[in-house]
């Protein structure tokens, strides 16, 4: 039985996008580190869609969180179809206010863990006859963005690997597609650290996790490569591409002073 595996699916975009994939029938293994909530939303899940759904609590920022997956999803005898690499998070601030251990932290779960989990259920992935690889990246990924610095340059990186691997497999089952989300509904902002001029900016654009989630699910079912979600953030990217790189740096420094 073939199952879909998700990161980050207690709560936010990870958890709409495992509502979205039940809906279409496919079953699930939901990876976060809250036991409780994964519980709580496996619960909901199987009441609702009537799909087998699975999970495993787990830190995915240690180095060891990939092999981990891999091992408890073989030993419990899943066949992934899909894997969904949305955990990750952010740190707003100066460089210098967090620590060289948090910074590690973030790039660690934002990049390692997502190319730990790629690379390593690649070889079931292939002998699927149709896989599907999704990414989630941000609209903080088509610029450098200064007292965001790092998550933005992680999340640069989620779109450069994910595009370069979309091509790399194109010619076999698995299509891989990534996702870029702006502001959206969720508890971002918070561990995040934004402030209250950031905070503002995000509530004027956001978007529900769901209606992310329907666009990612879709865009990975069509097989796109890529894909930004809402208007207003596609324009972002295109100007980012368009204006003078130093311009569009300082006025989105403005919005995390």
């Amino acid at each position: 039985m073939n199952y879909a595996l998700v990161t980050g699916a207690s709560k936010g975009i990870g958890k709409a996008v495992a509502n979205e994939l039940a809906a279409k029938g496919f079953n699930l293994l939901l990876v976060a580190r809250s036991e409780s909530l994964l519980e709580q939303t496996a619960g909901e899940i199987v009441a609702r869609y009537k799909v087998k759904v699975d999970w495993y609590a787990l830190d995915l920022s240690r180095p060891s969180a990939p092999q981990n997956v891999l091992d408890w999803s073989r030993a419990k005898g899943y066949t992934v179809q899909v894997l969904v690499n949305n955990a990750g998070y952010g740190l707003s601030g100066p460089f210098e206010k967090y620590s060289l251990e948090e910074h590690w932290n973030m790039m660690q779960l934002n990049m390692q863990t997502l190319v730990g989990l790629t690379r390593l259920f690649l070889p079931d992935l292939q002998t699927q006859g149709r896989a599907y690889i999704l990414n989630i990246a941000s609209s903080a990924a088509y610029q450098a963005v200064p007292r965001l610095s790092i998550y933005a340059a992680t999340k640069a990186f989620v779109l450069s690997f994910s595009r370069g691997l979309h091509q790399e497999l194109a010619h076999g089952p698995i299509t891989v597609t990534v996702v870029s989300p702006g502001a959206t509904d969720t508890d971002f902002p918070n561990r995040a650290q934004l402030g209250e001029k950031g905070m503002k900016a995000a509530e004027k654009f956001n978007m529900s996790p769901q209606a992310v989630a329907t666009i990612a699910v879709r865009a990975m079912l069509a097989g796109k490569s890529e894909v930004i979600t809402g208007f207003i953030n596609k324009l972002g990217a295109a100007m980012a591409w368009l204006l003078p790189k130093g311009m569009v740096e300082k006025t989105a420094m403005k919005i995390y002073e």
